[in-house]
């Protein structure tokens, strides 16, 4: 383990925070059994305490130490993890996810991240850490490392450069409660993905149980408009597909929804860098990851409620 990566181990242990790399979003970690430390996560990102957290864990038998899993449960761990999918499971150990971490809720939140540098902090820490996303809370998720500097650097102890994010968008979030399969948050492990490996999901309910529901979230400064045609004077057009719009810009010039997910929120961030009057996305696709696409934007724009 690198002297960086240890420093953030060591960090995490005095209740400090860390700049974390995962494979969806960079998040803002912390002990999430430390009270304290978590509260300075709502502090640093001004995130409303109602808004229960995700526990990342190294492996599925941490998770099962704080979380108690089914049959279906384990199957969706054995088939997405290490990766982009988020289990909300009922809690086992609230000493090791605190109160404030979890909302009051005797439910858990739980995945184990796809990124090796994460999982191998968390493995060297010994117990599950907090960590949402690293930007001030209703923005765009960072998903390079200088994003997530710029927006919550000045308040982590340790921050580790992982790279770009390779999924560029949250975890999907599945309950898994009161014998109920729930879709809370599509991400990039599809509707279609979850149902082959646990059977038929249920619809609504849960929604508190998961981060990322805010009706208006991942919101750059200037407004967003959604299935644009074309962009309007003074805005900027974020195309996706052949011939849309200006490339160096475009959230996918082949049509390509995993392209599209990696460049999502950067291309918010670089849209809203000059300062436009409007930022205007070209219609998405709603099948497969489109879906997650078209949440995060929904939300971008306030539409959703």
């Amino acid at each position: 383990m690198s002297d960086t990566d240890q420093a953030a181990v060591a960090a995490l242990a005095d209740g400090g925070l860390v700049i974390l790399p995962t494979e969806t979003v960079y998040g803002l970690a912390a002990d999430a059994g430390n009270a304290q430390a978590v509260a300075d996560i709502f502090e640093a990102k001004g995130r409303p305490r109602f808004n229960p957290l995700i526990a990342h864990v190294s492996d599925a038998v941490q998770a099962e130490r704080i979380a108690v899993f089914d049959d279906r449960a384990r199957r969706l761990a054995d088939a997405f993890w290490p990766g982009p999918l988020t289990i909300v499971a009922p809690v086992r150990d609230r000493d090791e996810v605190c109160d404030l971490a979890r909302a009051g809720l005797d439910s858990v939140a739980v995945r184990a991240p796809g990124h090796a540098r994460a999982r191998a902090v968390i493995a060297a820490f010994g117990r599950p850490v907090v960590a949402p996303s690293a930007n001030r809370s209703g923005r765009p998720s960072p998903t390079t490392f200088e994003d997530a500097v710029e927006e919550t650097g000045f308040a982590a102890g340790a921050a580790l450069d992982g790279g770009d994010c390779a999924v560029g968008v949250e975890s999907t979030v599945v309950s898994v409660l009161d014998g109920r399969l729930t879709l809370l948050r599509p991400g990039a492990v599809t509707r279609d993905e979850i149902e082959a490996v646990a059977g038929p999901l249920d619809t609504g309910g849960q929604g508190h149980r998961s981060p990322g529901r805010l009706t208006v979230h991942y919101a750059p400064d200037a407004p967003v408009r959604i299935e644009a045609d074309q962009a309007r004077p003074g805005e900027v057009l974020l195309g996706f597909g052949p011939g849309v719009g200006d490339p160096d810009l475009s959230l996918s010039p082949t049509g390509d929804l995993r392209e599209a997910a990696a460049n999502l929120f950067r291309r918010l961030r670089q849209a809203d860098r000059l300062k436009p009057a409007g930022i205007a996305v070209s219609p998405i696709p709603q099948t497969g990851l489109g879906e997650a696409i078209n949440d995060r934007l929904r939300r971008a724009a306030g539409h959703v409620g």
